[in-house]
């Protein structure tokens, strides 16, 4: 049996990714520093991210190592993020397994449209300075004995997701029948499901000895304009709700003092601009009608933030 071991379960994509390869017959463990995320079929494994120790006994034995580690989103800068990178390299060194990494789209600019794994890297902010030089050391592992594969996906969402843009902002104010979309209505937004991105992984670990020591993947996703993401919405919600705009005035002002708003106001340009994925060979990887429908994903995803109906969705996900 193929073993797989995640770190950082307790998060979005931790979780997610377990449960696929859980369902696809892999022995799976999750490391973490604590065992929040309970998941049925995954043996937990308690360690510290900064143990160097605790990576190597908890990925002991692993066909592929899943990074799925992510610091709080306003401790990224000081060189933090590529130190806990680091941190996971130099514990892997030498163990000759595939690496997983979840990419994002901040290495690239607003003006860059369309983006393909081969598309060059301008980034725009110093969030996305801080992914390009982690990539950089990623690919430098992959000569060292490592295989690296990159999955690079958009914004997340998920039945029962927290920290999202789709739990913070959209349905911020769904308890009082009003959705805040954060962009402009006719641009179009890349979105992530994150169910099938967990499936993604599995596949591209299925395929792994056919890959390249050094490789990078654009999961495609759902690309959908703010009407058409609100409207989806309001399909599955009980009665229709008011749609307002993110106020994104006050939350400048409230940046001045909370370290997370004001980092996650410097990256709102990309709501503003339609940066939409594509890769040919992943989507061949994955094969045809591999997501989730866009509106059955976004009804199942809705939903769970409804308390009426949270334990329908959450006892249907589990059958």
């Amino acid at each position: 049996m193929a073993k797989v071991t995640v770190l950082g379960i307790n998060g979005r994509i931790g979780q997610e990714v377990a449960k696929a390869f859980v369902t696809a017959g892999w022995q799976v463990t999750g490391m973490g520093r604590g065992n929040r995320a309970r998941l049925a079929g995954v043996n937990f494994v308690e360690g510290d991210a900064g143990n160097q120790a605790d990576i190597r006994g908890a990925s002991a034995g692993a066909d592929v190592v899943v990074n799925a580690l992510n610091l709080p989103y306003d401790k990224w800068d000081k060189g933090r993020a590529e130190e806990q990178l680091a941190n996971v390299l130099a514990a892997l060194k030498g163990s000759g397994v595939t690496l997983m990494f979840p990419g994002n789209i901040y290495n690239f600019s607003a003006d860059q449209v369309v983006l393909k794994p081969d598309t060059p890297f301008r980034p725009e902010k110093d969030k996305g300075e801080i992914r390009v030089r982690m990539e950089k050391q990623l690919e430098a592992a992959s000569r060292d004995g490592l295989q690296v594969i990159i999955l690079r996906t958009a914004d997340f969402y998920a039945p029962g997701a927290t920290q999202s843009n789709f739990d913070l902002a959209l349905m911020a104010r769904i308890k009082s029948n009003m959705l805040q979309y954060p962009g402009k209505f006719d641009v179009g937004h890349s979105w992530a499901y994150l169910p099938d991105v967990g499936r993604a992984y599995v596949k591209l670990a299925d395929v792994r000895r056919s890959l390249g020591r050094f490789e990078r993947f654009h999961f495609r996703g759902h690309y959908a304009t703010g009407h058409e993401l609100v409207e989806a919405i309001q399909q599955a919600l009980p009665q229709r709700a008011k749609v307002t705009l993110v106020p994104w005035g006050l939350l400048r002002v409230l940046g001045l003092f909370v370290p997370v708003i004001r980092e996650v106001i410097k990256m709102n340009y990309l709501w503003a601009v339609p940066h939409r994925l594509e890769d040919r060979r992943l989507d061949e990887i994955l094969g045809p009608d591999f997501d989730t429908p866009f509106e059955e994903a976004v009804m199942r995803t809705t939903r769970s933030y409804l308390p009426a109906v949270d334990s329908e969705v959450r006892t249907a996900q589990t059958a």
